[in-house]
């Protein structure tokens, strides 16, 4: 007997399946393995199954196949290896937690990311964590980034998990929907899971003084089911986001800010960067669209912005 199932935790190997029929460790069969999908993992924590249950073995099935997915969003390893990692499927929404001081999220990052939710079809919020710690020129620079990313048109937020600033705000974002929680080890998100949902308990560990950087405390993506409803996924600390399969002439139309303009260039296929009558390079030139979002964009598009670029900082993966 087939059953649906979703998947709740991935270890690699194991999978933990809500059924009908209760939890189920489940692993894949061999044939699911051979349908195209090139990712490091066929199956990710939001998909929605077939399972099989064994009934030689207590509480155990087979994931026999993979339903059709609402979304999913994905990164490439910026290491030699180049490997494609489905993080979650199924999605609401995407949140990027992110930090401007230990550790420090770089803006590179929050396009990457940025970019896949939007070229996957799932809304992006960047959500700035440990805003209790911020001097006056962090909190201006955070103003800063505030004032970029919502005229782009996504939604910023400001919270601590320490204080419970914007908790308030953030658990109503999350009610009733299914939601990612993504950002570098470091950036709080099990503390902020915990604010929201004391029972949890996640694990947390504290900052490394030698690096400034986050100590991975979530090994495995993992999702909850909120008391308020809703379901968050907790994924561990993410270093490098590389882009995945996303054409040059494409790109563009992943940046909200650059697509609403292209209309007004001189050329249909203006890829923003040579070209005479470009919309989007007077705006930039008449402060109308935020340089550093312009600059990801072209380093985007030109592939300045590969292993070699993030071996150069704390996020080389």
């Amino acid at each position: 007997m087939q059953l649906e199932g979703l998947i709740l935790k991935s270890t690699g190997s194991w999978y933990k399946v809500e059924s009908s029929a209760g939890l189920l460790d489940c692993r894949i069969v061999g044939k699911l393995r051979l349908k195209g999908i090139k990712s490091t993992n066929p199956v990710a924590v939001g998909d929605r199954v077939l399972v099989e249950i064994m009934p030689e073995e207590e509480n155990q099935g087979k994931i026999v196949k993979l339903l059709e997915r609402k979304n999913y969003i994905i990164r490439k390893s910026v290491n030699l290896s180049k490997q494609t990692q489905i993080l979650a499927a199924n999605l609401d929404q995407a949140l990027l937690i992110a930090t401007l001081e230990y550790p420090k999220t770089h803006l590179r990052f929050i396009d990457r990311f940025a970019v896949s939710a939007e070229a996957y079809d799932i809304p992006f919020v960047l959500v700035f964590n440990k805003v209790d710690l911020y001097n006056e020129a962090l909190k201006e620079e955070m103003e800063f980034l505030r004032f970029v990313y919502q005229d782009a048109g996504y939604k910023v937020m400001e919270c601590s998990a320490e204080t419970g600033e914007g908790i308030e705000e953030l658990k109503e974002l999350l009610k009733d929907k299914t939601s990612l929680l993504s950002g570098h080890s470091g950036v709080g998100k099990s503390s902020l899971v915990n604010r929201l949902e004391p029972q949890l308990d996640l694990k947390t560990k504290s900052i490394s003084e030698a690096h400034e950087q986050g100590q991975h405390t979530t090994t495995f993506a993992e999702m909850h089911a909120l008391s308020f409803g809703g379901y968050i996924i907790d994924s561990p600390g993410i270093r490098g986001f590389g882009l995945v399969d996303m054409e040059d002439q494409e790109l563009g139309d992943y940046f909200p800010e650059i697509f609403r303009l292209k209309g007004e260039c001189k050329f249909n296929n203006c890829t923003h960067r040579h070209e005479p009558g470009c919309a989007v390079k007077e705006a930039v030139e008449a402060n109308k669209l935020a340089y550093t979002r312009y600059e990801s964009y072209v380093n985007f598009i030109e592939g300045n912005d590969d292993d070699e670029h993030y071996r150069k900082d704390i996020y080389a993966n």
